[in-house]
């Protein structure tokens, strides 16, 4: 499928490189780009050789520097509501809960819109040049796609409160410490750790995996007992053909190879 503003490309391993390229507004998110992540991670997750996926942007500069601001400084409530409502539910609640899992490559800035969609990711590694932080309350809104929701579960009230309340951004050093990225590596690194550490992913049990996942989210839903969800997953996956091969081979001391059911 050809798209405007993103590239996608996948290599042996089975790992999906989703790119945003709009170089010359620093990857910023409109509406349009939007629709073609929503349209791509589908595809990709839809694809039974796609094991991880990897979301990065174009260039050095930036990840994504925030959302696309001219399309919508001059919206409604109404309008305001919606768009937040859509953005959340067609791509960083549908990233969060995919069950292949996705990585974020974070490529110097990771703003507003940029740092949620990291967020929604499964785990972010960053370049040492990233910056990241959402800004929103600068503009007099606040951030829109999950990023008061998220950004806490990752670091905590008080630097989530301070982070959104000062508008600043924080290093990669820094986000390193308070745990928001899980390494950080020079840029020409940035996509080669990533791949390794993808591909030590895609040599597991596919389906185990997106258990995994889903039991992990089900531990941040209000309502919903994790350990409950963790019971069933885990029983779950006893009648998967995955869990044969994984078991067999372990006792038969060989490597697995996962069907992927």
């Amino acid at each position: 499928m050809d798209y405007n503003n993103i590239l996608v490309s996948q290599n042996d391993n089975g790992i999906t490189t989703i790119t945003i390229n709009r170089p010359s507004k620093l990857n910023a998110l409109n509406t349009e780009t939007i629709g073609e992540l929503h349209t791509a991670f589908a595809k990709a997750n839809e694809d039974i050789t796609a094991k991880v996926i990897i979301i990065t942007g174009t260039g050095e500069k930036a990840f994504v520097a925030g959302a696309d601001i001219s399309e919508f400084a001059n919206f409604s409530v109404a309008e305001g509501a919606e768009l937040a409502r859509k953005g959340q539910e067609d791509l960083f609640d549908f990233v969060e809960k995919l069950p292949t899992p996705v990585i974020a490559a974070v490529n110097g800035f990771a703003l507003g819109g940029g740092l949620e969609l990291a967020m929604a990711a499964h785990f972010r590694i960053a370049s040492d040049n990233a910056r990241m932080g959402l800004p929103e309350v600068s503009l007099g809104v606040i951030p829109g796609y999950g990023g008061t929701q998220r950004l806490p579960q990752l670091v905590g009230k008080g630097r989530a409160m301070e982070m959104i309340m000062t508008a600043g951004m924080i290093d990669a050093n820094t986000a390193l410490s308070y745990g928001l990225v899980n390494h950080v590596v020079t840029q020409e690194e940035l996509l080669p750790r990533t791949q390794k550490i993808a591909g030590k992913i895609s040599r597991n049990s596919s389906v185990a995996i997106a258990a995994g996942i889903k039991a992990i989210n089900a531990g941040f839903i209000d309502g919903v007992d994790g350990f409950k969800a963790e019971i069933d997953a885990f029983g779950t996956c006893f009648g998967t053909e995955d869990f044969k091969e994984g078991t067999t081979a372990f006792l038969e001391k060989r490597k697995a190879s996962f069907p992927g059911k």
